[in-house]
């Protein structure tokens, strides 16, 4: 009883989110995904979900909920793309890249020198296991701990803060990220504009969503649209059988991904109308999962060091990475887009679009996070070789 009653309130309130949003212009600027991943935060730390029943039920329903409607989304949120319009995007994306990667680079170095002194050879290992975490993922990050060696109960415990902390940084990003970066960073240039200046960023009113999604003539299209959704998800998990279990998440996402690029080339597919809108609804079903996970059990019996180092590693570069974007000119989109896709993964990609109404950044933003998990295991050991040098 207790699962599906969490999963019918995490089907439901974004029903809430979205009349809000309708309903108060203030509410509309500020952005449904901000909304659901703030309410989903109060419902958390309310202690209302654990109280149902088992914590152990709700966490792990939680978990399924919001690991199920990612993938859902991330088809829908591509089929109107217009591929061809990424070459314009490329060079800021690639430009972005870099200094991305940097800033994971040199923030963990720094948190080295600033928090493992006591330990030296323990936080060379830790060090490049989170270069490897957040230029990629946690496949990254296992094989950094099975190369430097690092214990078991020292990977669960940074495993565990990672989660934490990258709660606190999906919270900085997602609420406050579009308000730090859009005062220091231009704005971004729609590939759409022909003129070559600020282009309309494409943005759907959120009455539109409100509405677009249950109105009567788009129910066979998006029906359409979440069965091809479906069918790319079963290809792209075949794809995923002959790799190994650590490697599943990265396969699968370039499986799916590049499935549905393939499938938004068809004109048929590209014109199905409001799946990019279907696919906004599952992410803020995924945002409100994740935050109502948060809880006050979170912060219990800590490290505080090696908390704080994870909290400088994990927030440091996204700072860092604003700053390098301020030298280069990069936008302010493509920033947020690519730290999220490299800090968190591919996956928060659509999140991050949902939050700033863009969907010309899904796709490329998809690839950086993708680079990030080719790179970031070498990243990492490289980072694991240099600090154990200088030990």
């Amino acid at each position: 009883m207790i699962v599906l009653l969490l999963v019918v309130y995490c089907l439901l309130t974004p029903l809430l989110v979205l009349w809000l949003t309708y309903k108060y212009n203030f509410m509309a600027k500020l952005g449904s995904v901000v909304i659901a991943y703030t309410l989903g935060c109060l419902v958390g730390l309310s202690g209302i979900l654990p109280a149902l029943g088992d914590a152990e039920v709700v966490k792990s329903t939680l978990l399924a909920v919001s690991s199920a409607s990612v993938p859902l989304a991330i088809p829908l949120m591509l089929f109107p793309s217009d591929v061809r319009s990424w070459k314009h995007l490329a060079p800021n994306f690639v430009k972005s890249l870099f200094p991305g990667l940097l800033a994971c680079v040199l923030l963990a170095v720094a948190g080295f020198y600033l928090f493992g002194q006591s330990n030296p050879e323990h936080y060379a290992g830790v060090s490049a296991m989170f270069v490897g975490l957040y230029t990629g993922g946690t496949a990254n990050m296992a094989t950094i701990k099975a190369v430097a060696g690092v214990d078991n109960d020292t990977f669960l415990q940074a495993q565990i803060y990672q989660i934490l902390v990258g709660a606190i940084y999906l919270v900085v990003v997602i609420i406050a990220g579009k308000f730090i970066t859009r005062l220091v960073l231009p704005a971004f240039k729609s590939a759409k504009s022909e003129e070559g200046g600020a282009g309309e960023v494409v943005k759907e009113e959120e009455k539109e969503l409100f509405f677009g999604l249950f109105a009567k003539k788009n129910r066979v299209p998006l029906l359409k649209a979440f069965g091809l959704t479906i069918l790319i998800l079963g290809v792209g998990y075949l794809v995923t059988l002959p790799f190994s279990k650590d490697a599943f998440m990265a396969v699968f996402m370039l499986s799916i991904s590049f499935l549905a690029i393939v499938a938004s080339l068809d004109r048929r597919v590209n014109s199905l109308p409001h799946t990019f809108d279907a696919g906004v609804y599952l992410i803020l079903v995924f945002s409100i999962a994740v935050a109502s996970n948060v809880g006050e059990d979170m912060f219990s019996n800590l490290d505080f060091d090696f908390f704080l180092f994870v909290l400088f590693v994990t927030l440091g570069p996204f700072f860092m990475h604003i700053l390098l974007n301020v030298l280069l000119r990069v936008d302010a989109d493509t920033t947020l887009i690519s730290s999220i896709a490299l800090v968190t993964s591919p996956a928060f990609v659509p999140v991050m679009a949902g939050t700033l109404k863009n969907r010309e950044v899904v796709g490329p933003g998809i690839t950086v996070g993708l680079i990030g998990y080719a790179v970031g295991t070498y990243l990492g050991y490289a980072v694991y070789v240099l600090l154990k040098a200088l030990c």
